[in-house]
């Protein structure tokens, strides 16, 4: 797709995939407008659209007219979520009200203010729960392990119902652990590798809860080529699982760390009881069918990454932090 021109609107858009698709856009000469709550314990930061040329509306999607952002918009990326395993556990209300009420009153608006925009919608592995097999593709069965992954199923039912009732152009990609530059790092809410790099780059030990399980991480900028590439019309319809590299343990990540950052050092213990309860496991995804249909492939293999995010947060820690 040319991207020169469009008028393209990205909810999320400070936050840690937003902003990273939000440089990617104005890059290609897209008109972008980013919407974000900068919500408590998100993963927004004032700093990830630094130098990133897009108009950036401040305020939160549970309230905000949203027809007036969705005017005359080709394509809407919605990344704009709860995506807090534990926070959705704790106040599952304001978990449903982001991941599934926004949904809809950005369906209503998009309705009247954008009938014909392509959507392509932010989902997650997470609902999958523990793997009844792997890898894991499109017709695994949904078992939500926590509060959370009910909620992000239930906004994705809502874009699909609009596609096969409206005739909207949707497409929801399905991601796992995504990493890399503008991640948030002060603690372990957008994913364990960002608290890990964090207390690497800081000089303390960071924690290993378990070990072996098995992870398919994805560098940002894969993930944002995943994004403009799910754009076209081949996808429209669809749901797909994005993966990454092949899989490495929990341990095998660390031990990238510890060979990257000399003198990280990490120590391994028992799941807490609050987290083994949700926790699902290995996963890895077959992500064959998004790869057949766009041709989309990661790039990026998990040292380079990690070795890439570490060296983009060493100038910048003090403003993750």
């Amino acid at each position: 797709m040319d991207w020169n021109g469009r008028k393209v609107f990205v909810t999320g858009g400070a936050g840690f995939l937003g902003s990273n698709l939000c440089h990617a856009l104005s890059a290609r000469g897209a008109r972008v407008t980013a919407l974000d709550g900068f919500l408590f314990g998100g993963g927004a930061n004032p700093a990830n659209l630094e130098g990133a040329g897009v108009e950036l509306v401040r305020a939160d999607i549970r309230e905000i007219d949203l027809r007036p952002l969705c005017e005359g918009a080709e394509v809407i990326f919605n990344l704009a979520a709860q995506t807090s395993h534990m926070g959705g556990q704790r106040d599952p209300l304001a978990d449903i009200a982001v991941n599934a009420v926004a949904q809809v009153r950005l369906i209503q608006a998009a309705r009247e203010a954008a009938p014909a925009a392509i959507v392509v919608h932010a989902s997650t592995r997470q609902f999958y729960g523990r793997p009844e097999r792997l890898p894991v593709d499109e017709s695994h069965p949904v078992n939500p392990p926590d509060a959370n992954g009910v909620s992000k199923f239930a906004g994705e039912q809502y874009w699909m119902i609009e596609h096969r009732t409206a005739g909207r152009p949707v497409v929801s990609l399905r991601l796992t652990n995504c990493y890399g530059p503008r991640l948030r790092i002060r603690d372990a809410r957008q994913t364990f590798l960002g608290i890990w790099m964090r207390c690497a780059l800081e000089g303390k030990p960071f924690e290993v809860w378990g070990g072996e399980q098995l992870r398919d991480l994805t560098y940002v900028d894969d993930v944002t080529e995943a994004f403009l590439a799910a754009a076209e019309p081949a996808c429209h319809g669809h749901i797909y699982n994005i993966g990454g590299p092949p899989p490495a343990s929990l341990l095998e990540i660390a031990g990238l760390i510890g060979r990257i950052v000399p003198g990280a050092q990490f120590v391994t213990r028992e799941f807490p009881a609050d987290r083994a309860t949700i926790d699902i496991g290995s996963y890895h995804a077959d992500d064959r069918a998004f790869r057949q249909a766009t041709g989309w492939a990661p790039q990026v293999g998990l040292e380079e990454g990690i070795r890439r995010s570490l060296d983009w947060y060493r100038s910048r820690l003090p403003q993750y932090l």
